[in-house]
Protein backbone atom coordinates (compact mmCIF):
# COMPACT_ATOMS: atom_id res chain seq x y z
CA UNK A 1 0.00 0.00 0.00
CA UNK A 2 1.47 3.32 -1.08
CA UNK A 3 2.76 5.51 1.72
CA UNK A 4 4.05 2.84 4.12
CA UNK A 5 7.41 3.28 5.86
CA UNK A 6 8.13 0.05 7.72
CA UNK A 7 11.66 -0.84 6.73
CA UNK A 8 14.10 -3.39 8.12
CA UNK A 9 15.72 -0.76 10.34
CA UNK A 10 12.44 -0.02 12.10
CA UNK A 11 11.59 -3.70 12.40
CA UNK A 12 14.95 -4.41 14.04
CA UNK A 13 14.58 -1.44 16.39
CA UNK A 14 11.10 -2.51 17.52
CA UNK A 15 12.23 -6.07 18.05
CA UNK A 16 14.93 -4.73 20.37
CA UNK A 17 12.37 -2.64 22.27
CA UNK A 18 10.27 -5.74 22.85
CA UNK A 19 6.90 -3.93 22.87
CA UNK A 20 5.40 -5.38 19.71
CA UNK A 21 3.66 -8.73 20.45
CA UNK A 22 3.73 -9.96 16.81
CA UNK A 23 0.07 -10.96 17.08
CA UNK A 24 -3.21 -9.81 15.54
CA UNK A 25 -6.48 -9.09 17.32
CA UNK A 26 -8.18 -12.33 16.28
CA UNK A 27 -5.47 -14.29 18.10
CA UNK A 28 -6.96 -12.93 21.32
CA UNK A 29 -10.52 -13.57 20.15
CA UNK A 30 -9.60 -17.19 19.46
CA UNK A 31 -8.27 -17.48 23.00
CA UNK A 32 -11.54 -16.33 24.59
CA UNK A 33 -13.59 -18.62 22.34
CA UNK A 34 -11.52 -21.52 23.67
CA UNK A 35 -11.37 -20.45 27.32
CA UNK A 36 -14.75 -18.81 28.02
CA UNK A 37 -17.07 -18.95 25.00
CA UNK A 38 -20.23 -18.09 26.96
CA UNK A 39 -18.77 -15.17 28.91
CA UNK A 40 -20.06 -11.70 28.00
CA UNK A 41 -18.10 -9.94 25.27
CA UNK A 42 -20.36 -6.98 24.38
CA UNK A 43 -23.33 -5.19 25.90
CA UNK A 44 -24.55 -2.76 23.26
CA UNK A 45 -27.04 -0.08 24.27
CA UNK A 46 -28.93 1.64 21.41
CA UNK A 47 -30.66 4.89 22.21
CA UNK A 48 -33.40 4.51 19.58
CA UNK A 49 -35.01 1.49 21.23
CA UNK A 50 -33.66 1.76 24.76
CA UNK A 51 -32.68 -1.89 24.98
CA UNK A 52 -29.28 -3.57 25.19
CA UNK A 53 -27.98 -6.39 23.00
CA UNK A 54 -25.68 -8.84 24.75
CA UNK A 55 -23.20 -11.07 22.92
CA UNK A 56 -20.95 -13.78 24.30
CA UNK A 57 -17.50 -14.40 22.86
CA UNK A 58 -18.99 -17.29 20.87
CA UNK A 59 -21.78 -15.03 19.54
CA UNK A 60 -19.24 -12.40 18.52
CA UNK A 61 -17.03 -14.98 16.82
CA UNK A 62 -19.96 -16.43 14.88
CA UNK A 63 -21.07 -12.98 13.71
CA UNK A 64 -17.47 -12.24 12.73
CA UNK A 65 -17.27 -15.48 10.74
CA UNK A 66 -20.53 -14.70 8.91
CA UNK A 67 -19.41 -11.17 7.99
CA UNK A 68 -16.02 -12.46 6.84
CA UNK A 69 -17.76 -15.04 4.65
CA UNK A 70 -20.12 -12.41 3.25
CA UNK A 71 -17.36 -9.93 2.46
CA UNK A 72 -15.30 -12.64 0.77
CA UNK A 73 -18.31 -13.66 -1.31
CA UNK A 74 -18.52 -10.07 -2.56
CA UNK A 75 -14.91 -10.07 -3.70
CA UNK A 76 -13.26 -8.44 -0.69
CA UNK A 77 -9.84 -9.82 0.11
CA UNK A 78 -6.35 -9.09 1.28
CA UNK A 79 -5.41 -5.41 1.08
CA UNK A 80 -8.89 -4.17 0.14
CA UNK A 81 -10.19 -1.25 2.18
CA UNK A 82 -13.54 -1.64 3.92
CA UNK A 83 -15.05 1.64 5.12
CA UNK A 84 -17.69 1.56 7.83
CA UNK A 85 -19.53 4.54 9.21
CA UNK A 86 -21.07 2.91 12.25
CA UNK A 87 -22.08 4.20 15.68
CA UNK A 88 -21.05 2.33 18.82
CA UNK A 89 -22.97 -0.79 17.83
CA UNK A 90 -21.80 -4.38 18.21
CA UNK A 91 -21.60 -4.65 14.42
CA UNK A 92 -18.64 -2.24 14.44
CA UNK A 93 -16.57 -4.69 16.47
CA UNK A 94 -17.59 -7.68 14.35
CA UNK A 95 -16.82 -5.89 11.07
CA UNK A 96 -13.31 -5.01 12.19
CA UNK A 97 -12.63 -8.56 13.36
CA UNK A 98 -13.99 -9.89 10.05
CA UNK A 99 -11.64 -7.61 8.11
CA UNK A 100 -8.68 -8.99 10.04
CA UNK A 101 -9.85 -12.56 9.34
CA UNK A 102 -9.87 -12.01 5.55
CA UNK A 103 -6.90 -9.63 5.34
CA UNK A 104 -8.84 -6.43 4.55
CA UNK A 105 -7.98 -3.00 5.97
CA UNK A 106 -10.51 -1.42 8.34
CA UNK A 107 -11.41 2.21 7.66
CA UNK A 108 -13.68 3.46 10.46
CA UNK A 109 -15.54 6.70 9.74
CA UNK A 110 -17.18 8.97 12.30
CA UNK A 111 -21.00 8.87 12.22
CA UNK A 112 -21.09 12.67 12.23
CA UNK A 113 -19.33 12.89 8.85
CA UNK A 114 -21.45 13.96 5.89
CA UNK A 115 -20.98 14.15 2.12
CA UNK A 116 -18.08 16.61 2.20
CA UNK A 117 -15.91 14.46 4.48
CA UNK A 118 -17.03 11.05 3.23
CA UNK A 119 -16.67 11.81 -0.47
CA UNK A 120 -13.06 12.83 0.11
CA UNK A 121 -12.10 10.00 2.47
CA UNK A 122 -13.77 7.12 0.61
CA UNK A 123 -12.45 8.34 -2.75
CA UNK A 124 -8.95 8.84 -1.36
CA UNK A 125 -8.98 5.35 0.18
CA UNK A 126 -10.50 3.79 -2.96
CA UNK A 127 -12.73 1.81 -0.62
CA UNK A 128 -14.35 -1.27 -2.10
CA UNK A 129 -17.13 -1.48 0.50
CA UNK A 130 -19.07 0.98 2.64
CA UNK A 131 -21.14 -0.23 5.61
CA UNK A 132 -23.49 2.24 7.29
CA UNK A 133 -26.75 2.46 9.23
CA UNK A 134 -29.95 3.02 7.30
CA UNK A 135 -30.70 5.87 9.72
CA UNK A 136 -29.04 7.17 12.87
CA UNK A 137 -30.04 10.14 15.03
CA UNK A 138 -32.59 11.23 12.43
CA UNK A 139 -30.14 11.32 9.52
CA UNK A 140 -30.59 9.24 6.35
CA UNK A 141 -27.18 7.55 6.16
CA UNK A 142 -28.56 5.05 3.65
CA UNK A 143 -29.42 7.71 1.08
CA UNK A 144 -25.99 9.31 1.47
CA UNK A 145 -24.21 5.96 1.14
CA UNK A 146 -26.05 5.11 -2.06
CA UNK A 147 -25.30 8.57 -3.46
CA UNK A 148 -21.61 8.01 -2.74
CA UNK A 149 -21.75 4.68 -4.54
CA UNK A 150 -23.13 6.41 -7.64
CA UNK A 151 -20.39 9.04 -7.50
CA UNK A 152 -17.35 6.89 -6.69
CA UNK A 153 -16.36 4.22 -9.26
CA UNK A 154 -14.22 2.18 -6.83
CA UNK A 155 -17.07 1.80 -4.32
CA UNK A 156 -18.54 -1.51 -5.47
CA UNK A 157 -20.79 -2.40 -2.54
CA UNK A 158 -22.92 -0.58 0.04
CA UNK A 159 -24.40 -2.53 2.93
CA UNK A 160 -26.88 -0.90 5.29
CA UNK A 161 -27.79 -2.11 8.76
CA UNK A 162 -31.55 -2.33 8.63
CA UNK A 163 -31.44 -2.03 4.85
CA UNK A 164 -33.32 -3.92 2.17
CA UNK A 165 -32.56 -6.01 -0.92
CA UNK A 166 -29.00 -6.18 -2.19
CA UNK A 167 -27.96 -3.48 0.26
CA UNK A 168 -29.15 -5.30 3.37
CA UNK A 169 -26.26 -5.85 5.79
CA UNK A 170 -28.21 -8.61 7.51
CA UNK A 171 -29.02 -10.50 4.31
CA UNK A 172 -25.69 -10.02 2.55
CA UNK A 173 -23.27 -10.39 5.45
CA UNK A 174 -25.10 -12.21 8.23
CA UNK A 175 -27.65 -14.36 6.41
CA UNK A 176 -27.51 -17.96 5.26
CA UNK A 177 -26.33 -21.00 7.14
CA UNK A 178 -24.32 -20.48 10.30
CA UNK A 179 -20.73 -19.74 9.38
CA UNK A 180 -17.97 -21.93 10.73
CA UNK A 181 -15.62 -20.22 13.19
CA UNK A 182 -12.20 -20.66 11.62
CA UNK A 183 -9.30 -19.45 13.80
CA UNK A 184 -6.43 -17.38 12.44
CA UNK A 185 -6.25 -14.43 10.08
CA UNK A 186 -5.01 -13.43 6.64
CA UNK A 187 -3.30 -10.35 8.11
CA UNK A 188 0.17 -10.50 9.62
CA UNK A 189 1.28 -8.37 12.59
CA UNK A 190 3.13 -5.90 10.32
CA UNK A 191 0.46 -5.63 7.63
CA UNK A 192 -1.69 -2.49 7.51
CA UNK A 193 -4.80 -3.18 9.58
CA UNK A 194 -6.30 0.27 10.13
CA UNK A 195 -6.76 3.37 7.98
CA UNK A 196 -7.98 6.24 10.17
CA UNK A 197 -8.33 9.79 8.94
CA UNK A 198 -7.25 12.71 11.10
CA UNK A 199 -9.93 15.15 12.18
CA UNK A 200 -8.82 17.80 9.71
CA UNK A 201 -8.86 20.56 12.32
CA UNK A 202 -5.75 22.13 10.80
CA UNK A 203 -6.22 21.20 7.14
CA UNK A 204 -7.24 18.40 4.79
CA UNK A 205 -7.63 15.05 6.61
CA UNK A 206 -4.71 12.63 6.33
CA UNK A 207 -5.11 8.86 6.14
CA UNK A 208 -3.08 7.41 9.01
CA UNK A 209 -1.96 3.79 8.56
CA UNK A 210 -1.37 1.47 11.49
CA UNK A 211 -0.39 -2.18 11.77
CA UNK A 212 -1.48 -4.67 14.41
CA UNK A 213 1.89 -4.26 16.11
CA UNK A 214 1.75 -0.45 16.31
CA UNK A 215 -1.76 -0.64 17.78
CA UNK A 216 -1.73 -3.75 19.97
CA UNK A 217 1.72 -3.41 21.51
CA UNK A 218 1.10 0.06 22.88
CA UNK A 219 -2.50 -0.71 23.88
CA UNK A 220 -1.20 -3.59 25.99
CA UNK A 221 1.32 -1.24 27.60
CA UNK A 222 -1.51 1.18 28.40
CA UNK A 223 -3.67 -1.61 29.85
CA UNK A 224 -0.81 -2.77 32.05
CA UNK A 225 -0.16 0.71 33.43
CA UNK A 226 -3.90 1.19 34.09
CA UNK A 227 -4.12 -2.33 35.62
CA UNK A 228 -6.92 -3.30 33.25
CA UNK A 229 -7.89 -6.95 32.89
CA UNK A 230 -10.69 -9.45 32.47
CA UNK A 231 -12.18 -8.33 35.79
CA UNK A 232 -13.04 -4.90 34.36
CA UNK A 233 -16.19 -3.72 32.59
CA UNK A 234 -15.17 -1.24 29.91
CA UNK A 235 -17.69 1.56 29.39
CA UNK A 236 -17.20 3.21 26.02
CA UNK A 237 -19.39 6.13 24.96
CA UNK A 238 -16.52 7.67 22.95
CA UNK A 239 -16.85 6.90 19.22
CA UNK A 240 -15.28 3.59 18.23
CA UNK A 241 -14.42 5.32 14.93
CA UNK A 242 -11.94 7.51 16.81
CA UNK A 243 -8.64 6.20 18.15
CA UNK A 244 -9.84 6.62 21.76
CA UNK A 245 -12.82 4.33 21.27
CA UNK A 246 -11.02 1.99 18.90
CA UNK A 247 -7.88 1.34 20.92
CA UNK A 248 -9.02 1.95 24.48
CA UNK A 249 -12.47 0.46 24.11
CA UNK A 250 -12.60 -2.18 21.37
CA UNK A 251 -8.97 -3.32 21.49
CA UNK A 252 -8.66 -3.25 25.28
CA UNK A 253 -11.82 -5.36 25.54
CA UNK A 254 -10.62 -8.06 23.16
CA UNK A 255 -7.02 -8.02 24.38
CA UNK A 256 -8.04 -8.37 28.04
CA UNK A 257 -11.12 -10.53 27.53
CA UNK A 258 -13.22 -7.91 29.34
CA UNK A 259 -16.88 -7.03 28.62
CA UNK A 260 -17.37 -3.95 26.43
CA UNK A 261 -20.34 -1.78 27.39
CA UNK A 262 -21.25 0.37 24.38
CA UNK A 263 -23.37 3.53 24.28
CA UNK A 264 -24.23 5.07 20.90
CA UNK A 265 -25.67 8.47 21.94
CA UNK A 266 -24.22 10.33 24.91
CA UNK A 267 -26.73 11.15 27.63
CA UNK A 268 -25.45 11.74 31.18
CA UNK A 269 -28.59 10.35 32.89
CA UNK A 270 -28.54 7.22 30.73
CA UNK A 271 -24.77 6.86 31.17
CA UNK A 272 -25.08 6.88 34.97
CA UNK A 273 -27.88 4.30 34.77
CA UNK A 274 -25.77 2.01 32.57
CA UNK A 275 -22.70 2.41 34.78
CA UNK A 276 -24.76 1.41 37.80
CA UNK A 277 -26.59 -1.48 36.16
CA UNK A 278 -23.55 -3.12 34.57
CA UNK A 279 -21.03 -2.10 37.25
CA UNK A 280 -18.69 -0.32 34.88
CA UNK A 281 -15.15 0.03 36.19
CA UNK A 282 -13.32 2.09 33.55
CA UNK A 283 -14.05 4.77 30.98
CA UNK A 284 -11.93 6.73 28.50
CA UNK A 285 -13.45 9.91 27.10
CA UNK A 286 -12.82 13.58 26.37
CA UNK A 287 -13.01 16.25 29.06
CA UNK A 288 -16.66 17.25 28.40
CA UNK A 289 -17.77 13.72 29.35
CA UNK A 290 -15.93 14.03 32.66
CA UNK A 291 -17.48 17.44 33.29
CA UNK A 292 -20.95 16.01 32.63
CA UNK A 293 -20.45 13.19 35.13
CA UNK A 294 -18.81 15.34 37.79
CA UNK A 295 -21.61 17.87 37.49
CA UNK A 296 -24.44 15.34 37.42
CA UNK A 297 -26.99 16.02 40.19
CA UNK A 298 -26.52 13.86 43.28
CA UNK A 299 -23.84 11.77 41.54
CA UNK A 300 -22.23 11.09 44.93
CA UNK A 301 -25.22 9.00 46.00
CA UNK A 302 -25.43 6.79 42.93
CA UNK A 303 -24.27 3.16 43.12
CA UNK A 304 -20.95 3.63 41.35
CA UNK A 305 -18.75 1.79 43.83
CA UNK A 306 -17.36 -0.43 41.06
CA UNK A 307 -16.24 2.54 38.97
CA UNK A 308 -12.55 3.16 39.64
CA UNK A 309 -10.91 4.83 36.63
CA UNK A 310 -11.61 7.69 34.21
CA UNK A 311 -8.92 8.42 31.60
CA UNK A 312 -9.12 11.54 29.48
CA UNK A 313 -7.02 13.24 26.81
CA UNK A 314 -7.37 15.66 23.93
CA UNK A 315 -6.76 18.83 25.94
CA UNK A 316 -5.27 19.62 29.35
CA UNK A 317 -7.91 19.01 32.05
CA UNK A 318 -8.60 22.08 34.15
CA UNK A 319 -7.35 21.27 37.69
CA UNK A 320 -10.64 22.45 39.18
CA UNK A 321 -12.45 19.78 37.16
CA UNK A 322 -9.99 17.06 38.24
CA UNK A 323 -10.59 17.89 41.89
CA UNK A 324 -14.38 17.95 41.47
CA UNK A 325 -14.35 14.60 39.64
CA UNK A 326 -12.08 12.95 42.21
CA UNK A 327 -14.31 14.10 45.03
CA UNK A 328 -17.70 13.34 43.47
CA UNK A 329 -16.93 10.15 41.53
CA UNK A 330 -14.48 8.73 44.07
CA UNK A 331 -12.48 7.46 41.11
CA UNK A 332 -8.93 7.77 39.87
CA UNK A 333 -8.60 10.47 37.20
CA UNK A 334 -5.80 9.93 34.70
CA UNK A 335 -4.66 12.49 32.15
CA UNK A 336 -2.99 11.50 28.91
CA UNK A 337 -1.79 12.82 25.57
CA UNK A 338 -1.90 11.23 22.16
CA UNK A 339 -2.87 11.60 18.53
CA UNK A 340 -4.19 9.47 15.69
CA UNK A 341 -0.63 8.79 14.61
CA UNK A 342 0.37 7.13 17.89
CA UNK A 343 -2.65 6.55 20.10
CA UNK A 344 -2.07 7.50 23.73
CA UNK A 345 1.64 8.08 24.24
CA UNK A 346 1.78 9.50 27.78
CA UNK A 347 -0.35 9.11 30.91
CA UNK A 348 -0.23 10.13 34.52
CA UNK A 349 0.05 7.20 36.96
CA UNK A 350 -2.77 5.60 38.94
CA UNK A 351 -1.31 7.17 42.07
CA UNK A 352 -2.71 10.52 40.94
CA UNK A 353 0.78 12.06 40.86
CA UNK A 354 0.96 15.13 38.59
CA UNK A 355 -2.59 14.75 37.24
CA UNK A 356 -3.35 18.38 38.11
CA UNK A 357 -0.43 19.86 36.23
CA UNK A 358 0.72 17.44 33.53
CA UNK A 359 -0.27 15.15 30.70
CA UNK A 360 1.87 12.32 32.00
CA UNK A 361 5.06 10.52 31.10
CA UNK A 362 5.69 8.10 28.21
CA UNK A 363 4.42 4.54 28.14
CA UNK A 364 7.05 1.78 27.89
CA UNK A 365 8.68 1.70 24.48
CA UNK A 366 8.04 5.40 23.78
CA UNK A 367 10.32 8.44 23.95
CA UNK A 368 9.52 12.14 23.92
CA UNK A 369 11.72 15.21 23.61
CA UNK A 370 11.16 18.97 23.51
CA UNK A 371 13.21 20.88 20.93
CA UNK A 372 13.71 24.48 19.79
CA UNK A 373 13.40 25.80 16.24
CA UNK A 374 16.86 24.49 15.41
CA UNK A 375 15.99 21.00 16.62
CA UNK A 376 18.10 21.23 19.77
CA UNK A 377 16.67 19.79 22.97
CA UNK A 378 15.62 22.56 25.34
CA UNK A 379 16.17 22.71 29.09
CA UNK A 380 13.57 21.26 31.45
CA UNK A 381 10.61 23.60 32.13
CA UNK A 382 11.16 25.40 28.81
CA UNK A 383 8.63 25.24 25.99
CA UNK A 384 9.38 23.84 22.57
CA UNK A 385 8.14 21.49 19.87
CA UNK A 386 7.15 18.02 21.08
CA UNK A 387 8.63 15.10 19.18
CA UNK A 388 8.28 11.39 19.84
CA UNK A 389 9.52 8.05 18.61
CA UNK A 390 8.72 4.51 19.62
CA UNK A 391 6.60 1.44 19.12
CA UNK A 392 3.37 3.42 18.74
CA UNK A 393 4.54 5.37 15.69
CA UNK A 394 2.27 4.81 12.69
CA UNK A 395 3.71 3.54 9.42
CA UNK A 396 2.70 6.25 6.96
CA UNK A 397 0.04 8.48 5.44
CA UNK A 398 -1.91 6.85 2.62
CA UNK A 399 -0.67 8.19 -0.75
CA UNK A 400 1.19 11.03 0.97
CA UNK A 401 4.69 9.82 1.83
CA UNK A 402 6.01 13.40 1.72
CA UNK A 403 3.97 14.26 4.82
CA UNK A 404 5.56 11.54 6.95
CA UNK A 405 7.58 13.97 9.07
CA UNK A 406 10.03 11.54 10.66
CA UNK A 407 13.71 12.39 10.75
CA UNK A 408 16.67 10.06 10.23
CA UNK A 409 16.71 9.15 13.92
CA UNK A 410 13.03 8.22 13.95
CA UNK A 411 11.63 11.34 15.66
CA UNK A 412 8.13 12.46 14.59
CA UNK A 413 7.13 16.12 14.82
CA UNK A 414 3.73 16.26 16.56
CA UNK A 415 3.01 19.93 15.87
CA UNK A 416 2.37 20.45 19.58
CA UNK A 417 4.11 22.90 21.89
CA UNK A 418 5.00 21.35 25.24
CA UNK A 419 7.34 21.53 28.18
CA UNK A 420 8.90 18.81 30.32
CA UNK A 421 9.33 19.17 34.06
CA UNK A 422 12.25 17.98 36.17
CA UNK A 423 10.59 14.57 36.72
CA UNK A 424 10.09 13.92 32.99
CA UNK A 425 6.36 14.70 32.91
CA UNK A 426 5.13 16.69 29.92
CA UNK A 427 2.51 19.41 29.69
CA UNK A 428 0.91 20.26 26.36
CA UNK A 429 0.86 24.04 25.97
CA UNK A 430 -1.01 24.15 22.66
CA UNK A 431 -0.61 23.57 18.97
CA UNK A 432 2.02 25.55 17.07
CA UNK A 433 -0.84 27.30 15.28
CA UNK A 434 -2.47 28.16 18.61
CA UNK A 435 0.43 30.26 19.87
CA UNK A 436 -0.41 33.90 20.62
CA UNK A 437 2.50 36.33 20.30
CA UNK A 438 1.58 39.71 21.77
CA UNK A 439 4.20 42.36 21.12
CA UNK A 440 6.88 39.70 20.75
CA UNK A 441 5.93 37.84 23.94
CA UNK A 442 4.32 34.38 23.94
CA UNK A 443 1.10 34.16 25.96
CA UNK A 444 0.80 30.94 28.02
CA UNK A 445 -2.62 30.04 26.63
CA UNK A 446 -3.23 26.82 28.59
CA UNK A 447 -2.29 28.49 31.88
CA UNK A 448 -4.69 31.40 31.30
CA UNK A 449 -7.50 29.08 30.18
CA UNK A 450 -7.07 26.96 33.32
CA UNK A 451 -7.23 30.10 35.49
CA UNK A 452 -10.42 31.43 33.85
CA UNK A 453 -12.00 27.99 34.15
CA UNK A 454 -11.91 28.45 37.94
CA UNK A 455 -14.44 31.27 37.70
CA UNK A 456 -17.77 30.05 39.04
CA UNK A 457 -19.81 31.09 36.01
CA UNK A 458 -17.54 29.51 33.38
CA UNK A 459 -18.57 26.26 31.73
CA UNK A 460 -15.92 26.35 28.97
CA UNK A 461 -13.17 28.66 27.80
CA UNK A 462 -10.87 28.84 24.79
CA UNK A 463 -8.35 31.60 24.06
CA UNK A 464 -7.17 32.39 20.52
CA UNK A 465 -5.22 35.09 18.74
CA UNK A 466 -6.98 38.21 17.52
CA UNK A 467 -5.04 40.19 14.86
CA UNK A 468 -3.80 43.62 15.94
CA UNK A 469 -1.97 46.22 13.83
CA UNK A 470 0.24 47.51 16.67
CA UNK A 471 1.05 44.38 18.71
CA UNK A 472 0.62 41.76 15.99
CA UNK A 473 -1.81 39.69 18.08
CA UNK A 474 -3.96 40.09 21.15
CA UNK A 475 -5.79 37.42 23.14
CA UNK A 476 -9.53 36.85 22.75
CA UNK A 477 -11.30 34.62 25.27
CA UNK A 478 -14.33 32.72 24.01
CA UNK A 479 -16.45 31.62 26.98
CA UNK A 480 -19.53 29.46 27.45
CA UNK A 481 -21.32 30.49 30.64
CA UNK A 482 -23.22 28.29 33.04
CA UNK A 483 -27.01 28.84 33.11
CA UNK A 484 -27.90 32.15 34.74
CA UNK A 485 -24.31 33.41 34.93
CA UNK A 486 -23.13 36.82 33.71
CA UNK A 487 -19.61 38.02 32.98
CA UNK A 488 -17.73 41.02 31.62
CA UNK A 489 -14.15 41.48 30.52
CA UNK A 490 -13.60 43.47 33.74
CA UNK A 491 -14.69 40.44 35.77
CA UNK A 492 -12.12 38.33 33.95
CA UNK A 493 -9.33 40.86 34.44
CA UNK A 494 -10.11 41.32 38.13
CA UNK A 495 -10.07 37.56 38.65
CA UNK A 496 -6.76 37.08 36.83
CA UNK A 497 -5.26 39.91 38.89
CA UNK A 498 -6.30 38.08 42.06
CA UNK A 499 -4.69 34.92 40.67
CA UNK A 500 -1.41 36.80 40.29
CA UNK A 501 -1.25 36.50 36.50
CA UNK A 502 0.74 39.22 34.74
CA UNK A 503 -1.33 41.86 32.96
CA UNK A 504 0.25 41.33 29.50
CA UNK A 505 -1.20 37.81 29.55
CA UNK A 506 -4.79 38.90 30.21
CA UNK A 507 -7.32 38.47 27.38
CA UNK A 508 -8.21 41.80 25.81
CA UNK A 509 -11.61 40.74 24.58
CA UNK A 510 -14.31 38.49 26.03
CA UNK A 511 -16.64 36.87 23.52
CA UNK A 512 -19.57 34.95 25.01
CA UNK A 513 -20.85 32.05 22.89
CA UNK A 514 -23.60 29.49 23.40
CA UNK A 515 -21.35 26.57 22.49
CA UNK A 516 -17.84 25.85 21.24
CA UNK A 517 -17.23 24.47 17.75
CA UNK A 518 -15.95 20.93 18.22
CA UNK A 519 -14.59 17.96 16.36
CA UNK A 520 -16.72 14.77 16.56
CA UNK A 521 -14.63 13.67 19.56
CA UNK A 522 -15.08 16.83 21.57
CA UNK A 523 -11.92 18.80 20.77
CA UNK A 524 -12.50 22.54 20.43
CA UNK A 525 -11.83 23.67 16.85
CA UNK A 526 -9.70 26.70 17.54
CA UNK A 527 -9.17 27.44 13.87
CA UNK A 528 -12.87 28.31 13.65
CA UNK A 529 -12.56 30.54 16.71
CA UNK A 530 -9.54 32.25 15.15
CA UNK A 531 -11.60 32.91 12.03
CA UNK A 532 -14.29 34.49 14.22
CA UNK A 533 -11.70 36.54 16.09
CA UNK A 534 -10.40 38.10 12.87
CA UNK A 535 -13.52 40.24 12.67
CA UNK A 536 -13.29 41.35 16.32
CA UNK A 537 -11.26 44.09 17.96
CA UNK A 538 -9.91 44.50 21.48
Amino acid sequence: MEGVFLDERRLALEKARGIWPDRVITDYLDRWIAEKPEATAIIGYRDENGTPTQLSWRDLAQATAAIARGLSAHGVGRGDIVSFQLPNWWQFVAVHLACVRIGAVSNPLMPIFRHRELSFMIAHAESKVLIAPTRFRGFDHGELALRLQRELPALEHVFLIGGEGDHSFEAALLGGAQAEIVPGAELGPNDEVQLLYTSGTTGEPKGVLHTSNTLIGTTLAFAERMQLGAQDVIFMPSPLAHQIGFEYGLLVSVLCGAPLLLMDVWSPPRAVDLMEQHRATYMFAATPFLADLAGFPDIENRALDAFRLFVTSGAPIPPVLVRAAQQKLQAIIVAGWGMTECGILTTTPLSGHKVHESDGYPLPGEEVRIVDEQGREVLREQEGTLKFRGAALFVGYLKRPQLYDVDADGWFDTGDIARMDLEGYIRICGRKKDIIIRGGENIPVVQIESAIYKMSGVAEVAIVAMPDERLGERACAFVVLRPGARMTIKDVRDFLAEEGIAKPFWPERLQLVEQMPRTPTGKIQKYLLRAMAKSLSA
